[in-house]
């Protein structure tokens, strides 16, 4: 500190000039420089210091003696999941016959103390931060990462399918969904903004997405981890308990799912109970679907049985989003170079057979324009002739390109669907029938099967296979494609693929196909990017998947409040009861509508004076 003239004392950092007036504070270049730059970087740091600890838990989940390769159980020579004289659910693999174990089905009592279970553990985990359920999603899928093989095989085991199979079907899409739910879930949920009027000009709007409290899922079998995953990953980040109700086809796989599920809640501080399993018949269902404490159902699954907990959920008023799979066409345009084919034949052949064609979103019709018809058929016929079936797990590694189906019991129905079309005009070139392994007769195989010449008319453009079945139908023109994809858009409209190489052509396709997605030149890509999942007409209703899916499973609260401290609603005195003057009290009204809506400049003026002349 050095003395200066006229009374003015200088500190070397910063500047510090003491006046009779006051005390001011020099500051050079360099002092804002350093100032903005320490302000900016705790504005971009300070998170990452004050951030909650997110990291995963490493968690161990004994893998069980079934999924194990090498493993041989007891050969069932009539597998079924139902056994005359028992009420518990025999567990087998589709693939071999063999016996997985025997799992206890849900009772009415046992349902009602699961959600009551679920209700209690649901408050406290309603208060948790979004940083905090993050947490657990990171800790499941750290274990999907590193645990790939352990539960493809899983999968493969109760459902049938390969182990390519899983890894598309199961793994992939369950990491994407925990990824995505981690990266953009906190910000689908935050309070959204929503415009005002000039009249309401002084109130703040906003949305609230919050827990709606114990909801259920009700899923199918075709993907067992995947289903049972999905819809617990959305209702925990929305901060609800769920009640999983697996199919009793895969009962034995969901309940190592819901031990994975319950070992992440509980490594990282949570109650394991708010993921609950219960497995159970399906008349048991309805006591779950009609259960006044569940406030929201979602429901993968068929049309049949949509109906029955639609039926049951409107006792207790339940909003169900409702996946009722689908007939989905893949439309072939005449503008496909050679090489684009080749590439379009490999997506073709995945969208058909994975999973032995039990797939929601699977093709199911192939609709190709006069120039691409025969050369298509040309590939896939030999393609389709060449493709290997057996139990993916008890099979030399590469042997196996389709697995079994999960049950047997639709393969008369699609043997007689396949008869009736080629008396009808169609041509069966490959498989068409049921397939008995020589070395696993118990087994559930189904030929793969391609079908050309199909038409609108014959019963099996109309109905959903779920089966490995091929079905081409010819097109005269773009307009006919888009027809022939829309004839059973009554029944059935939920996925589509559209490939080609013309923007008006495709975009044309886009706009008139009747669907709830769309892939073009591609197959299901929609699902692997968290997009809004769902259908329109008999494909069901509501959507999962994405900001649609997630904010489904909260109550969308609107809040209308004052956005300025001591300006509130004040009621004119003209409308004050007992209205005193009738005349003038419209007169008031009238006015302050033509002000707040009128669509013109005299309008207004005319409103304005209006309220000035009545108040």
């Amino acid at each position: 500190m050095s003395a200066m003239e006229d009374g003015y004392v200088d500190f070397v950092w910063p500047e510090l000039w003491v006046q009779e007036s006051g005390v001011y504070f020099k500051w050079t270049p360099l002092h804002v420089l350093i100032t903005l730059f320490t302000i900016v970087s705790l504005r971009y740091l300070w998170p990452y210091f004050a951030a909650e600890d997110e990291s995963p838990e490493a968690i161990k989940v004994p893998e069980p003696e079934a999924a194990k390769l090498g493993w041989k159980g007891q050969v069932l020579e009539e597998p079924a999941i139902k056994v005359s004289g028992y009420s518990a659910i025999q567990c087998y693999c589709p693939a071999t016959g063999q016996k997985l174990g025997i799992i206890n089905p849900a009772t009415p009592d046992g349902i009602d103390r699961a959600i009551t279970a679920a209700k209690e553990a649901q408050v406290a985990w309603a208060k948790t931060t979004f940083a905090q359920r993050r947490k657990v999603l990171r800790t499941l899928l750290n274990f999907v990462l590193k645990n790939q093989e352990v539960l493809a095989r899983i999968c493969s085991r109760d459902s049938g399918k390969p182990m390519l199979d899983a890894s598309y079907g199961e793994i992939l899409v369950t990491a994407e969904k925990l990824q995505w739910t981690i990266k953009h879930g906190e910000k689908a949920l935050l309070s959204s903004r929503r415009p005002t009027n000039l009249l309401m000009s002084y109130k703040r709007n906003t949305v609230r997405y919050e827990p709606l409290g114990v909801v259920a899922a009700l899923v199918s079998w075709n993907y067992p981890l995947h289903n049972f995953l999905n819809g617990v990953i959305s209702a925990l980040f929305a901060g609800n308990a769920i009640v999983v109700k697996p199919s009793e086809r895969t009962a034995w796989s969901s309940s190592y799912f819901l031990s994975l599920t319950r070992t992440a809640l509980v490594a990282c501080g949570h109650s394991l109970e708010l993921v609950q399993s219960t497995p159970c018949w399906p008349e048991t269902a309805n006591h779950l679907t009609s259960h006044p404490d569940i406030s929201h159902i979602t429901f993968i699954g068929s049309q049949p049985v949509a109906h029955s907990v639609l039926s049951s959920a409107a006792k207790a008023l339940t909003p169900v989003c409702a996946e009722l799979g689908g007939k989905d066409p893949a439309i072939l345009l005449d503008d496909i170079s050679s090489s684009h084919l080749t590439s379009i034949v490999e997506i073709l052949l995945r969208g058909t057979f994975q999973s032995a064609g039990q797939n929601c979103i699977g093709i199911e019709r192939i609709i190709v324009l006069p120039n691409t018809y025969w050369k298509l058929i040309s590939l896939l016929d030999h393609r389709i002739k060449s493709l290997r079936l057996g139990p993916p797990l008890d099979s030399p590694p590469g042997s196996v390109d389709v697995g079994a189906m999960v049950t047997s019991q639709t393969f008369t129905r699609l043997e007689s669907l396949i008869s009736s079309a080629v008396k009808q005009g169609a041509t069966l070139l490959a498989g068409g029938s049921r397939y008995t392994h020589p070395d696993y007769p118990s087994g559930h195989y189904f030929q793969p099967t391609l079908l050309v010449h199909v038409t609108p008319q014959m019963e099996i453009a109309q109905t959903e296979l779920f089966a490995p079945i091929a079905l081409l139908f010819r097109a005269s023109s773009v307009e006919n494609a888009i027809s022939l994809a829309n004839s059973c858009a009554h029944t059935y409209s939920l996925g589509s693929s559209v490939f080609g190489s013309s923007s008006r052509d495709l975009q044309k396709v886009v706009r008139e196909v009747k669907a709830g997605m769309v892939a073009v030149n591609d197959f299901g890509t929609y699902y692997a990017v968290q997009l809004p999942f769902g259908g329109v007409g008999g494909s069901g209703y509501g959507r999962f998947g994405g900001e649609e899916g997630l904010r489904g499973l909260c109550n969308l609260k609107a809040v209308c409040e004052d956005r300025w401290w001591g300006v509130r609603t004040m009621i004119p005195g003209r409308h004050r009861y007992p209205v005193e003057n009738g005349r003038k009290a419209w007169g008031l009204a009238e006015g302050i509508v033509f002000l707040g809506y009128g669509g013109s400049l005299w309008q207004r003026v005319k409103g304005l004076w209006g309220v000035l002349r009545n108040l």
